[in-house]
């Protein structure tokens, strides 16, 4: 046994490759994931629900898009596809995690406008029009708020930023916390127990 979860840096275990295959919007998309990374064996329900109920960036979408927490890139697979004119930046502490989203923005054609990065590698400056993020509940609510605290103020005026948050593990608190800092939120939609908040100024 290992002390990995998939917010560790540099997982320990063997990567023990493989694929998940999904469909979003009538594209399929067949990525490849290992051990050791968020939801190795599958798409994350969680983040199944935001990719379906949230409305995604269109094809004249331009500037920088943030899929924070990216794993092996699901959501930096499905933004980057749908939105052609953006540039995608996925980050994550886990540097296996973040190989794999190298490794499928290439296999998808489009990684020549995903930025993969860790968190302390994106330019200080850089703004987002559009946040895309399955949170990492289990870190801990102090580290969570951190976390939304450290990047939602990097929306740019007109941003939007999209979470999904499973309901039992407090996403009407979350809800209720972000109302509390400020933030104009709206529960966009509710389906499988998942919570997806839109998050504006």
């Amino acid at each position: 046994m290992t002390g990995d979860h998939y917010f560790t840096a540099e997982p320990s275990a063997p990567a023990q490759p493989r694929e998940v295959r999904f469909t979003v919007a009538g594209r399929e998309y067949a990525l490849a994931s290992a051990s050791g990374v968020f939801s190795a064996t599958r798409l994350d329900p969680g983040t199944a629900v935001l990719l379906r109920k949230a409305e995604p960036p269109g094809p004249a979408t331009t500037g920088a898009l943030l899929d924070l927490g990216c794993g092996f890139g699901p959501i930096t697979g499905v933004l980057a596809t749908v939105a052609p004119a953006a540039n995608v930046w996925a980050v994550d502490v886990n540097e296996r995690a973040r190989e794999l989203t190298a490794a499928n923005a290439a296999r998808l054609g489009v990684g020549d406008r995903v930025r993969v990065a860790a968190p302390e590698e994106v330019p200080a400056d850089l703004d987002f029009a559009q946040i895309w993020s399955n949170p990492p509940i289990r870190v801990g609510k102090d580290d969570l708020h951190q976390l939304l605290r450290t990047w939602l103020p990097r929306l740019a005026p007109d941003g939007v930023a999209w979470l999904v948050v499973a309901r039992h593990l407090g996403g009407d608190s979350l809800h209720r916390w972000l109302v509390e800092q400020g933030w104009q939120v709206g529960r966009h939609a509710s389906q499988k127990g998942f919570r997806v908040l839109r998050v504006t100024r």
